[in-house]
């Protein structure tokens, strides 16, 4: 059936959805973070094939040699919505080390996101991973960031991205971070994006890994370190992706698919390494799509819960200290039981919303079911699943929708 579609809307169907801080110890004073900086467009950064806008982030006082972290926004996102919730701004200010933020827009995708799919984005020197590039080489040569200590991370689509900049380049990264992502080239066209996003894809760890290593075949140098985020109720993309690019990575750094550790974090999360450290999945019981956050004044708490900015724990200060960006590297001290499951906080009751039946499956206010789509909650019966089917749904409690055409 979706062969029928015109091609305009196939991108629109498969594209919607997708699209730090060490521990100070005791004896450690903290200051204020510096807060006279802002984020800023960067006018021009080199060439750009991808038609991508940059936007960058010194903190006050930052310093010639300091790291960079290049950070990618999920579906329907932009720069400074991601500036202002992932928490990344907090460990900038205190560490000194420089942010970027490329941002795609409609004219690229309908939904604003990252084209993870498109083999015309994702291979090295074309589209926007050499846009994603340029502007790496604009921050090392204007800001002078140590180009040795570039990382990247992103969201759903940002997330896939950021595999694909891993992938593509592992001589300019030196890690990243992959939330609620997919595989690198588990997609390499429109008509295979959605398999990848909604269930497992039949590769084993070797044919994954050949993925990664075809991106770059004159690589010799070692590969990137990964971190691996993945909510266990996410349904935009499902956790058998956090497995492929779990099962992808360990193949390429040529370590065991099995762990060799296991601890539990806060915020109902289960953090699992792999070989000496190299990388590491977090798992996060009942969390859906989204990135974790942990609003707070502690050392390991940052960001703001917003729409895909979910409260339960500080992905960047775990990354950030994985990556060694605040001089630290040591993992906290586990907990020693297990922590209760943090649920993310529900859209308020009595939000009203109409959009595509495909839209609201994205956002998780309904679910699909042999190509119909059904309300959250209520079961409510909404006809099939595509984006030519409109419907309203009300919130009535907790993840429980109703269908409320004459309302919304």
């Amino acid at each position: 059936m979706a062969a029928s579609f015109p091609a305009g809307l196939l991108r629109v169907l498969l594209t919607l959805s997708l699209g730090l801080l060490a521990s100070l110890g005791a004896a450690t004073a903290t200051t204020a973070p510096a807060r006279a900086a802002s984020l800023v467009q960067v006018g021009s950064f080199g060439g750009n094939p991808g038609n991508l806008t940059m936007f960058s982030y010194r903190p006050d006082g930052s310093t010639a040699g300091r790291p960079l972290v290049v950070l990618l926004h999920g579906c329907t996102q932009n720069a400074s919505g991601y500036f202002a919730n992932s928490g990344w701004r907090r460990y900038a200010d205190q560490s000194g080390f420089t942010l970027v933020l490329p941002q795609t827009g409609s004219a690229n995708n309908a939904s604003s996101c990252f084209n993870w799919f498109e083999t015309g984005d994702t291979t090295r020197g074309q589209g926007e991973a050499a846009s994603i590039r340029a502007m790496v080489a604009y921050a090392v040569s204007t800001y002078g960031t140590d180009p040795a200590r570039v990382y990247v991370g992103g969201l759903s689509a940002g997330g896939a991205m950021s595999a694909v900049m891993l992938a593509a380049y592992p001589d300019v990264f030196a890690g990243g971070s992959i939330g609620a992502g997919i595989a690198y080239r588990c997609a390499a066209s429109l008509l295979q994006a959605s398999t990848c996003q909604y269930g497992p894809v039949g590769k084993t760890p070797q044919q994954w890994g050949d993925l990664v290593r075809n991106a770059h075949s004159g690589h010799s140098g070692p590969y990137p370190l990964v971190a691996i985020w993945q909510g266990s109720s996410d349904y935009t993309v499902v956790p058998a992706n956090a497995a492929q690019l779990r099962d992808q990575w360990t193949n390429v750094r040529g370590v065991s698919q099995s762990p060799t550790s296991t601890r539990s974090l806060t915020g109902g999360t289960s953090l699992k390494v792999y070989g000496s450290d190299e990388v590491r999945l977090y798992e996060i019981a009942g969390m859906g799509h989204g990135l974790p956050i942990d609003p707070g004044g502690g050392a390991d708490q940052c960001g703001n819960a917003a729409a895909y900015f979910l409260d339960t724990i500080c992905s960047a200060y775990h990354d950030a200290q994985f990556f060694g960006l605040t001089g630290g590297g040591t993992q906290p001290t586990p907990t020693p039981t297990p922590t209760p499951t943090v649920t993310p906080t529900p859209t308020v009751p009595q939000t009203c919303v109409r959009a595509s039946n495909y839209a609201h499956t994205v956002a998780g206010r309904a679910y699909r079911s042999g190509g119909y789509t059904y309300a959250n909650g209520s079961d409510d019966a909404m006809g099939l699943w595509n984006v030519l089917v409109t419907h309203g749904l009300k919130q009535t409690g907790p993840g429980h929708w109703v269908v409320a055409d004459n309302e919304c």
